[in-house]
C-alpha cells in the first residue's frame, strides 16, 4: 500500500493532514521563517538556509521573503534567481533548468483540488508536476498552474497566468497566457 507521500508524488489523490507531510510542511516552514528573517548582509548564512530545502545544480539566489511547501521537490539549475515574494507550492515536482529569472512575487502552484466541491470537502488533493526549461524569464506577479510545461528560452509576461504547456523559443502572455510571437 502506497504511503500518502508516494500518493501525493504521483499525482494521485492523496491526504494533506497525513502525519509526515504534516511534520515535512513544518520542517520546511521553520526553515523558510528562518531564512526570512535574516538580516539582508546574512547572505551566507541564507544560503546554508536555502540549501537545506532545495537541490540546486550550481550558483543560484533567491530573495526573501520566499516560501514553499516542501523544499524537496524543487530542483533549479545552474544560475537561478527568483526575485522577492515567490512562492512554490511544490507538492509535486518542480524542475527549473538553466539561467531562469523570475521576477517579483512569482507563483508556481502544483497542488489542486477536486473541482467537484462534495468531493473537495472530503479533503483530497493532487499534485502535477511543474517543468520550465532552459533560458526563461517569468514576469513579476506571474502564475504557473499545476502540470505546465513552459520550453526553452522562454518569456512569461508579468501578470500571466500560465494554464497550459508553452513551447519553446516563445513570448507569452496573457491570462489565461497564450504565445502572442516566436522568438
Amino acid at each position: 500500500m502506497k504511503s500518502e507521500k508516494e500518493k501525493m508524488l504521483a499525482g494521485e489523490y492523496y491526504n494533506a493532514s497525513d502525519e509526515q507531510l504534516t511534520n515535512e510542511r513544518i520542517y520546511a516552514r521553520n526553515l523558510t521563517f528562518e531564512f526570512n528573517n535574516t538580516r539582508p548582509i546574512e547572505n551566507q548564512k541564507r544560503l546554508e538556509i536555502i540549501k537545506k530545502l532545495i537541490a540546486a545544480k550550481g550558483a543560484f539566489h533567491i530573495e526573501a521573503p520566499f516560501n514553499c511547501d516542501y523544499g524537496y521537490n524543487i530542483e533549479v539549475g545552474e544560475n537561478f534567481y527568483a526575485n522577492y515574494g515567490c512562492i512554490i507550492l511544490d507538492v509535486n515536482k518542480v524542475k527549473i533548468g538553466d539561467n531562469v529569472l523570475l521576477a517579483p512575487n512569482v507563483q508556481i502552484y502544483t497542488a489542486a483540488h477536486p473541482i467537484d466541491p462534495l468531493e473537495r470537502l472530503t479533503g483530497k488533493e493532487y499534485a502535477k508536476p511543474v517543468i520550465i526549461g532552459n533560458n526563461v524569464w517569468i514576469g513579476g506577479g506571474a502564475i504557473i498552474c499545476p502540470g505546465v510545461k513552459i520550453g526553452d528560452n522562454v518569456t512569461i509576461g508579468a501578470g500571466s497566468v500560465v494554464t497550459k504547456n508553452i513551447p519553446d523559443n516563445a513570448v507569452a502572455a496573457g491570462n489565461p497566457c497564450k504565445v502572442i510571437r516566436n522568438i
